[in-house]
């Protein structure tokens, strides 16, 4: 069985928060999307409130430490990438933008990358694509097309429960739509699948080319 790495960035400041909860369901829905394709998953969660100091300290030095460089590895290894983060005055964190600024361009191209916001009010929902989009298109990823944006109201009593999904396009629907196509993306990136094989070399499609 093929084992696939997925790598999570959770920008959330508190513990438990809004933003790790929608993380973890974000994953979730990845993992068992990904398991009825029979692969193995291997999962890990970069915590940035944990890397704060040493991305600060990134910047000034311009050397990472030996955690910082541990995570950022970690993510551009990945086989695919889910990046959440607090929404702050209508757009992503200075912390995960910190962050991101620390990954070389060219890191994340071909990457699968699913796309989550947590906020206060459903008025800041735009920061998935006037924001998250445009950064991680810079990177030349591959954004999933479905982003979660999750909301206050969208949760449940006590706020670790998805709102019931039978009610329009609810939280745990938009959740489980995400998830299933970010993991139809990294099964499917080249070379991932057993049929890579199959793959000709330039050479030998050169060489079977008839030019009489």
């Amino acid at each position: 069985m093929q084992t696939l790495k997925l790598v999570a960035v959770s920008a959330g400041l508190s513990s438990p928060s809004s933003t790790r909860l929608l993380t973890d369901r974000l994953l979730r829905a990845a993992r068992y999307r990904l398991a009825e394709q029979e692969y193995a998953v291997d999962v890990q969660v970069v915590e940035l409130r944990d890397l704060a100091v040493d991305i600060a300290k990134n910047f000034v030095t311009g050397f990472p430490s030996g955690q910082l460089q541990e995570a950022i590895d970690a993510v551009t290894g990945a086989d695919g990438v889910v990046a959440v983060t607090p929404v702050f005055t209508a757009s992503y964190s200075g912390l995960f933008k910190s962050f991101f600024d620390l990954i070389d361009p060219a890191a994340l191209a071909g990457t699968p990358v699913l796309l989550g916001a947590a906020g206060g009010t459903a008025r800041h929902s735009l920061v998935l694509d006037h924001a998250l989009r445009p950064l991680f298109a810079y990177l030349r990823a591959l954004v999933a097309p479905t982003a979660v944006y999750a909301a206050s109201e969208d949760w449940g009593s006590g706020g670790d429960q998805a709102a019931p999904a039978g009610h329009g396009d609810g939280l745990s629907s938009r959740i489980d739509r995400a998830g299933r196509e970010f993991a139809d993306m990294v099964a499917a990136r080249p070379g991932r699948r057993d049929d890579e094989d199959e793959i000709v070399p330039f050479e030998r499609q050169l060489a079977d080319l008839r030019l009489d």
